[in-house]
């Protein structure tokens, strides 16, 4: 049955129900992104649920990363309500749109739970909208906003507990949605070798306090921007958000990975350089759906019934194939006399020669 709970109220885009999207292209989605961390290099969790209609499929992770070790809860089912927000023991109960959300794992048998409460730091930013055609097929078309906000609850996982609390601990979301590669692997007809985000991708939302800064940026293997935003962000709703001016960056590479030692992010028109100081790696690619895995990917039907999946992995032992993905860290950042936390997002995939990357094997040269 197509008809659901958000039939109900006013909020239709089109002469279809809620349950389905104006388009039917497959790649369709809808998803929650939350990081939480301390403000140290002890634990970062990252956790997000997705719909996509198309595909028939909800689903949900949550990865929490210390210095030795990867945990993650990943759960998979049919679609249904999209009002639904729960998978698995996962759970995303919005109390107040763009202010208050609750998100909960509740306990399982790998040890492994969160109940914790988002208060956002700010009003929520407009992001660019993402729009990318390869060989004809458009492969990215894409809505986000980014918010940056604090966290209080309880995380656990075996052997640790952490109490958390607004003074401390924070972090930022993105809800995006519209159209990505989702679901199983489609194939490449044409655009054999073509690597959809080939090149650069740095994503940085920084809490300074009184202020948030949000640097993007998507440059591929040829030096196009494909995608650029650059916004410091005031808590006070009476000042006016600013567009700092085109970003420039420096990266400190480690030979023979793709990692990075930090970087230096220069926003020329505002006279900003800020340092950027990553203090704990996520391998947030590994085992949760971001597309290295074969067996699970988000999007990807799992079966009639709700699936869920518990992994530990030594993060000794992920990190050589993790830094093919999305990697995230827990940031330091400062410029001027400003001190802040928050996301150090980066990937290199496939080329971008200008680092010395020739193919999607290669690493950073000595």
């Amino acid at each position: 049955m197509a008809i659901s709970s958000w039939d109900d109220f006013p909020v239709h885009q089109t002469s279809e129900y809620v349950r389905h999207p104006a388009t039917s292209d497959r790649n369709f989605y809808d998803r929650y992104y939350f990081n939480l961390h301390g403000s140290s290099d002890e634990v970062m969790a990252i956790f997000g649920i997705g719909q996509y209609p198309n595909l028939g499929v909800t689903d949900g992770f949550l990865a929490i990363g210390t210095k030795d070790d990867h945990r993650v809860i990943r759960a998979s089912r049919p679609i249904a309500d999209r009002s639904n927000l729960k998978v698995g023991p996962l759970e995303i109960e919005i109390i107040e749109p763009l202010e208050m959300i609750r998100v909960t794992c509740e306990d399982n048998e790998w040890g492994v739970s969160m109940n914790v409460e988002w208060q956002g730091s700010h009003r929520p930013l407009e992001e660019p909208r993402q729009f990318l055609r390869r060989e004809g097929k458009v492969v990215f078309d894409t809505q986000r906003f980014a918010q940056m906000g604090r966290w209080s609850g309880n995380l656990s996982i075996p052997g640790s507990s952490w109490t958390v609390t607004s003074d401390k601990w924070g972090g930022s979301r993105d809800r995006s949605w519209g159209i990505r590669p989702v679901g199983e692997k489609e194939s490449d007809g044409i655009r054999q070798n073509v690597s959809v985000m080939e090149g650069l991708w740095n994503y940085f939302p920084i809490d300074f306090g009184d202020h948030s800064i949000i640097y993007m940026l998507q440059e591929t293997n040829d030096g196009i921007r494909e995608l650029e935003e650059a916004m410091r962000v005031w808590k006070d709703p009476q000042k006016e958000n600013e567009w700092l001016g085109t970003p420039e960056y420096d990266h400190d590479r480690i030979p023979g990975t793709r990692m990075l030692n930090g970087s230096v992010i220069t926003f020329p028109e505002s006279n900003i350089v800020m340092k950027c100081t990553p203090l704990l790696a996520n391998y947030v690619a590994i085992g949760t759906g971001y597309g290295i895995e074969d067996d699970w990917r988000h999007g990807m039907y799992q079966g009639p019934e709700t699936v869920v999946q518990g992994l530990h992995y030594k993060v000794e032992d992920i990190k050589g194939i993790g830094q093919y993905g999305v990697v995230d860290h827990v940031g330091r950042f400062e410029y001027d006399d400003q001190v802040g936390y928050g996301l150090y997002e980066h990937g290199f995939w496939g080329r971008f020669e200008k680092y010395g990357l020739s193919d999607r094997a290669a690493v950073f040269p000595e």
